[in-house]
């Protein structure tokens, strides 16, 4: 048990200080687009979801190859690689001369980029059956301690110029390489290691990896259109506060510290009694309705301070994601969980390709310069409907699993 516990530990630290890596440079990034292209926030935008999708695509590309290797030769290398390839993406952007710089950058980080596939995987080699969702929601609190520290960190370091965060998350980055290297264990023991699969990592191929599980097809659904909804904030919330009500690189900043602080909290301690509480199913459900609420409430607000107070239904919302996560990893054999991380990662992927050009767009149509109608939270409402099908779909598929489960 002790070991399992420090192995969990050294997981946390790990994606703590990515995650902290990446926020740096999230305050930033609109005003920095806007300088190298030369265009308005709106624009930006646009560009924004491409410079996602761009990474997106390469990641759905290797995220199966990743995946793989690492159920043949461990957890521990995959994830060293990928964060040297973050740690050269922020190089190349620290000292970007043109805006397609950003391109290559964001595609050799999509290329090598398998951290929190990797650590996924990681989390269900060392997790009982019944801990996996809860140990699940770990990632989500690293993500959002990591966005309590970096955004706000970011903003700071932002005053020095708009390149020194990118300077420091490559610092940092390489930092967490370093730690890696010399710290976190591997997780994969010898016996639950398999032969790396041509077949099996291709992005085709390991979308098949669903249709040898169709009990969870339809939880797969679900979670894309998750994923999908879920870029309304993610690709959109920097360019919609500073477009809507003119905050600074700052006032972004803390208020993605306040979206970690909230994430933290939820992920990585209500959950740990919500869960056992209510159970995966209900959680599931419970998630999806306060996420959904949560989207509506940030397309209609009025003012900034709305944005921080809406924050909670939506973060409340996040119970969802790990609930999913262990209902379908419960349902995978111990040596294929790699496999089915690095098959969720793909369809991740996938909805990182089409969620910021969908929300991007939305954000760009409904807030440029003489636009027909202005409505800068246009993407809130459509990630808010998606939300509600997503529970639908949920809804069909658990019920026709607690019926199979009374018929065995």
């Amino acid at each position: 048990m002790s070991n399992r516990n420090a192995a969990l530990g050294f997981i946390f630290v790990t994606l703590l200080i990515d995650v902290i890596g990446f926020g740096i440079i999230i305050p930033v990034v609109p005003n920095l687009i806007s300088e190298l292209g030369h265009v308005t926030i709106p624009e930006a935008a646009a560009y924004g979801g491409w410079l996602v999708a761009s990474f997106s695509i390469m990641q759905f590309i290797f995220s199966p190859v990743l995946g793989n290797l690492s159920d043949q030769y461990g957890r521990r290398p995959v994830l060293l690689i990928s964060l040297f390839g973050f740690g050269v993406d922020y190089l190349l952007t620290a000292f970007a001369p043109t805006i397609i710089w950003l391109f290559v950058g964001r595609t050799i980080a999509g290329i090598m980029g398998a951290s929190f596939t990797t650590a996924s995987a990681y989390i269900a080699d060392v997790s009982t059956p019944e801990k996996r969702a809860q140990n699940f929601g770990m990632i989500g609190a690293a993500f959002g301690l990591g966005f309590i520290i970096g955004p706000a960190l970011g903003g700071v370091i932002a005053n020095y110029g708009l390149r020194a965060p990118f300077t420091a998350a490559a610092i940092l980055t390489f930092i967490n390489w370093l730690y890696g290297y010399f710290i976190l264990p591997e997780s994969l023991s010898r016996e639950n290691r398999r032969k790396f699969e041509w077949k099996r990592a291709n992005p085709v191929g390991s979308l098949r990896f669903f249709l040898r599980y169709k009990v969870i097809l339809g939880l797969v659904a679900s979670i894309i259109l998750i994923y999908v909804a879920g870029h309304a904030v993610q690709s959109t919330w920097s360019y919609y506060t500073i477009e809507k009500y003119n905050w600074d690189v700052d006032m972004v900043g803390y208020s993605l510290a306040f979206v970690g602080l909230m994430v933290a909290i939820v992920q990585g301690w209500l959950i740990r009694f919500i869960i056992p509480k209510l159970g995966q199913e209900r959680s599931v459900y419970v998630g999806l309705t306060l996420y959904a609420i949560g989207f509506l409430l940030f397309g209609i607000a009025t003012q900034g301070w709305m944005m921080f107070a809406f924050l909670i239904p939506y973060c409340l919302g996040g119970m969802a994601g790990p609930s999913l996560q262990g209902i379908m990893s419960s349902q995978v054999p111990a040596n294929q969980q790699g496999e089915l991380q690095g098959a969720l990662t793909s369809l991740i992927s996938l909805t990182s390709i089409v969620g910021p050009l969908l929300m991007t767009w939305l954000f760009y149509h409904f807030s440029e310069p003489g636009a027909e109608i202005y409505f800068p939270g246009a993407a809130m409402i459509a990630g808010s409907i998606l939300t509600i099908i997503s529970a639908f779909l949920a809804r069909l598929s658990l019920k026709k699993k607690i019926v199979r489960e009374s018929n065995a």
